[in-house]
């Protein structure tokens, strides 16, 4: 990723939770709220010693029962005041978190559907979905009850290292001088907190990557009695997550227990000198106790900051994984300035001299200056032996990627000039693996075409071929098609992505393998549907099946990424060459089957 060069800036143990700050300026009210109810509190707390001080000098020596009263009635009134600043900081801290939240999830996972195919071709889908849940629930605490009270123990410490000044510069000499003995150590720990949480979070999103995976496969996985393997490896990501987390929970236990020790350690021996005052009367024993509680508060602050402080440091891990991604580049980029394709569309399609390697294999040439111009309204096939490069034909017409050379167009403009929006818009395809939602049929079908109507949904799917079998299900369009739509069957899915295609009504129709793994039934009722949807349109074909393209005006025989004959199935059988090949093999595999069946 484009992060990666920026792994120096990982010392700084929550630097990656300042990326996250614009998100809070959006709601400068409730930041604003929760910075004085923050405030409120931590000067409720504040106040106390004071009264306590008051009370031991003046209304015990006394024994003024009148003073003892009222001082514990402004005892009450200062928790009244601590237990309403304290909920009002709850709730605004939290809706902050919440909120903050939210809107990176979106943004995220707005930037992630904006990402081109390469980006995916080197990341799994389970680990960005990690990022989205478990990453963010971090973020959550440490903009919600982490932020809250680092920001409420850092006003009591200050406050009350302010108050131990006040009531006794000595004794505060002492204590605050051993505070750099304590201040260093806990950074330094922080620092191996957070490389540890980032270790650990790495190793949660590869375990819920395979999770997912083996989840979405688990027919295949029981078919082939992979129960017991599948199991054995996700234990192991289970255990090597563990591991992950156990070493960061060791260096936050480790960062605790030493921030307690040397904190509480010194104030108790400061105490011990200020007793010392007491007994030889150059102290009073309320200024000492003053002074106690004021010394309990910034260390139980302290102690407090280094907790929370391994929290956010955590967060800080997840907050540079999630910003990775929000800072991620399209490999394929809009122009600044895109150029508008013709009004009306022709479905005018031209290759020039295009040559193009995948990005994770930039050694292997897929296309080698491929050239070719399909007419408006003209049907195209593209044949030849797997691998040949047919398939990435259409991830480049889609502008999934860009030529390493030569340029491609629709209607005579570079696919690089115009708007990916508006090139997408012209062009509808049919693929081999259908994608179908856990949504409902309508919503499938509707897909690419917001705001359809049920009408005109109905009017695709009786076009292809589909209202039959949708109308006979229990909820008809309103029918949830379960996940990847496996209720379906493999004719039923094609004929959905098939009237998902005609409701989009776009100029170029890109048809990748669509019959080629149906029954002889469903390839017949998808066959056509696919004749009604190409007429008056541009159509490119790839098919393995050559019985598919015999309505082809044309046939382009594709061989390592090279043009290798151009012509009709007849004139292309006569020739002899690699397209006959490939036909005498599969019409010889159909007369095996036949006698096979018989």
């Amino acid at each position: 990723m484009e992060y990666a060069e920026d792994r120096k800036s990982r010392g700084k143990a929550i630097g990656p939770l300042a990326r996250l700050l614009p998100y809070l300026s959006r709601y400068r009210g409730l930041v604003i709220g929760a910075l004085f109810s923050l405030t409120l509190s931590a000067a409720a707390t504040l106040a106390l010693p004071l009264a306590v001080r008051r009370m031991i000098d003046h209304g015990f020596a006394a024994a003024d029962g009148v003073f003892i009263n009222n001082y514990f009635g402004m005892l009450f009134a200062l928790a009244a005041l601590l237990a309403l600043a304290s909920a009002m900081r709850y709730y605004f801290v939290i809706t902050v978190g919440e909120r903050v939240v939210a809107d990176l999830r979106r943004d995220v996972f707005a930037r992630v559907t904006t990402l081109s195919p390469a980006f995916f071709d080197v990341n799994q889908s389970g680990e960005i979905v990690s990022r989205l849940t478990a990453d963010t629930v971090q973020i959550k605490s440490a903009f919600g009850s982490a932020a809250s009270q680092a920001l409420r123990n850092t006003i009591l410490c200050l406050g009350a290292m302010g108050m131990m000044v006040y009531t006794s510069p000595q004794l505060s000499g002492l204590a605050l001088g051993a505070i750099p003995f304590i201040v260093f150590p806990l950074v330094a720990f922080g620092r191996s907190v957070r490389k540890r949480s980032r270790a650990a979070q790495d190793t949660l999103a590869r375990t819920s990557a395979f999770a997912a995976e083996t989840v979405g496969a688990a027919r295949t996985v029981q078919a082939f009695n992979g129960e017991t393997a599948a199991a054995a490896r996700y234990a192991g990501t289970v255990e090597d997550a563990f591991g992950a987390a156990r070493a960061a929970i060791r260096s936050r236990a480790l960062l605790t227990g030493f921030a307690i020790l040397m904190i509480f350690g010194s104030i108790v021996g400061v105490l011990w000198y200020g007793a010392q005052n007491v007994l030889s009367g150059t102290m009073t024993a309320g200024t000492l106790g003053q002074f106690v509680l004021y010394s309990v508060i910034a260390a139980s602050a302290l102690g407090q900051l280094s907790e929370v402080w391994g929290e956010l440091s955590q967060a800080g891990g997840a907050a540079e994984r999630l910003t990775e991604l929000l800072h991620e580049k399209p490999a394929v980029t809009e122009p600044e300035n895109p150029v508008a394709l013709p009004s009306p569309p022709r479905g005018d399609v031209a290759f020039d001299a295009v040559s193009f390697a995948y990005p994770t294999r930039e050694n292997a040439v897929t296309l080698d200056r491929l050239s070719f111009h399909i007419r408006p309204g003209e049907t195209v096939a593209f044949v030849g032996p797997s691998g040949a490069g047919k398939s990435t034909l259409f991830s480049l017409l889609l502008r999934f990627y860009d030529p390493v050379a030569g340029a491609i167009r629709l209607d005579g403009v570079d696919l690089r000039e115009t708007s990916l929006h508006q090139l997408r818009e012209r062009l509808a395809i049919v693929p081999q693996d259908v994608t179908i939602f856990a949504a409902s049929i309508h919503d499938n079908i509707a897909f690419g075409t917001p705001g359809a109507t049920r009408e005109a949904v109905r009017t695709a799917a009786i076009a292809a071929q589909a209202d039959e079998f949708i109308s006979r299900l229990e909820d008809g369009y309103d029918t949830l098609a379960g996940e990847r739509g496996i209720t379906l069957s493999g004719g039923q899915r094609q004929r959905i992505a098939i009237a998902r295609a005609i409701l989009r009504d776009a100029p170029v129709l890109l048809l990748d393998e669509a019959t080629s793994a149906l029954d002889a039934e469903s390839e017949t009722l998808v066959q056509k549907a696919l004749d009604g949807l190409m007429k008056d349109r541009t159509t490119l074909v790839i098919a393995h099946r050559l019985a598919t393209v015999l309505k082809a005006d044309r046939i382009l025989v594709i061989d390592e990424g090279r043009i290798v004959e151009e012509g009709t199935h007849q004139t292309l059988i006569a020739k002899g060459g690699l397209y006959a090949r490939l036909a005498r093999l599969q019409f010889h595999d159909i007369e095996r089957d036949a006698v096979t069946a018989l």
